[in-house]
């Protein structure tokens, strides 16, 4: 006699059970972990140069000899990512990343000589770059290797100990780099958690913590932190502007902007958010922007282009172009082939003309293959524009005249700037990369990311006689005449 097939409340019943003993596991393992991390940081404080570079030397193993599956890894995730793309916009960006801070960790690592003051003639100073502790590093789904791996190559260059908690939505990749990294390195040193919910990840002590994501949660995180006094790099987001320049080639201008929106459907935080283009250009701009994606993919169905994540980003993207279009924008598909597919979550590339500042496409970042499109007569018009809204992460200016590259870049702030492309300054790896005010608070990449990453240890080591003790009590008229030279000669 056969039992009877479990009902669909049996089954949900096992499921949650299931879901509920692994988010256990995840809390209890991300518990022993970072005590462990807490633990060999404070009985090794100081790492040294060979393990950080026995440290890299490992991330890059793992990322050269496991390429296919990582980028299997994230096909998954996404629903589809070419392995291109991965290839080009993860793995290439952390191999280069570690090759960088190899070459420059001995000199990075060394201390650095301080002037002393004439008053402590025969002292010395000097400051000492110093690893922090644990840091935890919070990545999200859009850049899923590089966001998580980037910021552990730096905190570990610096000689801390990382752990990683990444999206839910890139689970996937997160189970492969749990096995990979667990396989090369010990617990005490660095470790990817799956599952652990974000509450029990970010509500402990760490020596410093770093997040990508919203401005929202950006705020939770770092009032969470505050409890801690932990310092944090919030690396945030908001919208980019990009202008065009009377002066530029738009077909030029075209090919590059438009790189930048469709990599990765646009799901970039430092992706052109919305183009200023000179009034009379708007049709030009079009047929080159048209035959730029069209050459390019032909179809929003090619594998080629990347998915919107999941179903309620692609309904988001869905809603804001018929908030823009009920509000009197048009809407000009940059491709011939291709409807929006919610099965694949495959949106096309589309310009949107004639958007004002009530529509959503204006108001939140977009996150998505859309391209609002705003005329102006006068860059001050533009400058006043960008200048009333928050900070963005990234500012694009396309003009080959000095004179307007200067006047953007020195009446505007943001995180970044690229003149004549887009993204690139986040993929320089000798410049720093980050945000400012809404978009973001400290960085990394480069020297600035050891830095950001180090405490800065002033030492003073006094001769072996003290000159200070000269103006030591009783006070008299022997300190009085040195006193006078102090305030002579700004000792």
């Amino acid at each position: 006699m056969t039992s009877a097939a479990p009902t669909i409340a049996q089954e949900q019943r096992a499921q949650d059970q299931s879901t509920q003993a692994q988010i256990s596991e995840a809390k209890s393992r991300i518990d022993r972990v970072f005590d462990k991390q807490r633990r060999a940081s404070r009985e090794q404080p100081y790492p040294s140069y060979q393990q950080r570079i026995d440290a890299l030397n490992k991330i890059d193993k793992l990322l050269m000899e496991n390429m296919d599956a990582i980028c299997e890894a994230v096909n998954a995730d996404f629903g589809n990512r070419c392995p291109q793309e991965t290839k080009l916009l993860d793995i290439s960006q952390m191999t280069s990343a570690v090759a960088y801070h190899k070459k420059h960790l001995k000199k990075w690592m060394k201390p650095e000589k301080r002037h002393v003051g004439l008053n402590f003639l025969g002292a010395k100073n000097r400051v000492i770059p110093q690893p922090k502790g644990v840091v935890g590093v919070v990545s999200p789904w859009n850049y899923p290797l590089a966001l998580a791996i980037g910021p552990s190559i730096a905190a570990l260059a610096a000689g801390n100990r990382v752990i990683v908690k990444m999206a839910a939505n890139s689970q996937n990749l997160c189970r492969l780099l749990d096995k990979l990294v667990s396989a090369e390195f010990s617990d005490e040193q660095f470790a990817v958690i799956p599952g652990v919910r974000a509450s029990e990840f970010t509500d402990r002590p760490w020596d410093h913590f770093v997040f990508t994501g919203s401005p929202a949660t950006g705020k939770t995180v770092m009032e969470t932190a505050s409890k801690y006094l932990t310092p944090v790099t919030l690396e945030l987001g908001g919208k980019s502007p990009t202008i065009i320049a009377p002066d530029y080639d738009l077909r030029t201008a075209a090919e590059r902007i438009l790189w930048g929106k469709c990599i990765n459907s646009g799901q970039t935080c430092t992706a052109p958010d919305y183009l200023f283009l000179p009034r009379g250009k708007a049709q030009e701009f079009l047929g080159y922007a048209q035959a730029v994606v069209n050459e390019r993919y032909g179809s929003a169905d090619s594998r080629d282009f990347t998915s919107i994540i999941d179903d309620r980003s692609f309904e988001r993207i869905v809603q804001t172009v018929e908030d823009a279009t009920q509000k009197g924008a048009k809407a000009v598909r940059l491709v011939s082939k291709g409807e929006p597919n919610a099965r694949d979550r495959k949106y096309p590339p589309t310009a949107v003309l004639d958007v004002s500042e009530e529509m959503l496409i204006m108001r939140d970042e977009i996150f998505g293959p859309l391209l609002p499109i705003k005329l102006y007569d006068s860059l001050d018009e533009v400058i006043k524009y960008i200048n009333a809204g928050e900070r963005p992460l990234g500012l694009y200016l396309f003009s080959n005249n000095k004179q307007t590259q200067e006047k953007v870049l020195y009446n505007t702030l943001s995180g970044g700037a690229c003149i004549n492309d887009t993204l690139l300054h986040a993929a320089q790896h000798d410049m720093p990369f980050g945000g400012v005010g809404n978009s973001g608070m400290g960085h990394y990449h480069g020297r600035e990311g050891f830095l950001e990453f180090s405490k800065i240890r002033p030492v003073f080591q006094q001769a072996k006689k003290s000159g200070i003790l000269m103006l030591a009590p009783p006070y008299g008229a022997r300190y009085e005449k040195l006193m006078k030279l102090v305030f002579k000669f700004r000792l």
